[in-house]
């Protein structure tokens, strides 16, 4: 059995042109089946800032908009499909995407890839603690660079 992907997009924004359910659900399918992982429930909420920030703020105690957010779930379930591992939520800010791309100096395509492949992981028990991402660094956490090693294998994968 494979993974059950559920992405939605924030009642009251449009998702920009480029975005495709499809192509962004069997990237993940991919990953997951990368990461060795499998019977996995994920939710992806593509959002605004505002929305981000809200959900920040309420479950963090961090009033800002960021780029990503796990929520680990952890419980099973068995429906008609078989036995559920429901791994938890991520959300995604369509605002805070391109800002990122620019930051790190990558395209859209690549920081939305890094994001989802990042959000998997902690969904997963993955956590880097207070390191993240620079430019021209090399990572040293597990986590980090777990992921620029999927990244790298997923490079010619076009999501935008």
């Amino acid at each position: 059995m494979a993974n059950r992907i559920l992405i939605s997009v924030q009642e009251e924004i449009q998702a920009p042109e480029w975005f495709d359910e499809a192509k962004i659900e069997n990237y993940v399918q991919a990953v997951l089946e990368k990461l060795g992982y499998d019977d996995e429930e994920i939710s992806i909420l593509f959002c605004n800032d505002e929305e981000i920030q809200m959900l920040n703020k309420t479950y963090r105690d961090i009033d800002s908009a960021t780029d990503i957010l796990s929520f680990e779930n952890g419980t099973e379930y068995e429906d008609e499909e078989g036995k559920w591992y429901e791994a938890g939520d991520i959300a995604i800010s369509f605002d805070t995407l391109p800002k990122n791309a620019d930051y790190f100096k990558v395209s859209q395509n690549e920081e939305l890839k890094r994001l989802l492949i990042h959000g998997c992981l902690h969904l997963n028990g993955y956590d880097h603690g207070e390191e993240h991402i620079e430019t021209g660094v090399e990572p040293t956490d597990e986590m980090l660079k777990l992921q620029e090693q999927v990244l790298k294998e997923f490079g010619d994968v076009n999501l935008i």
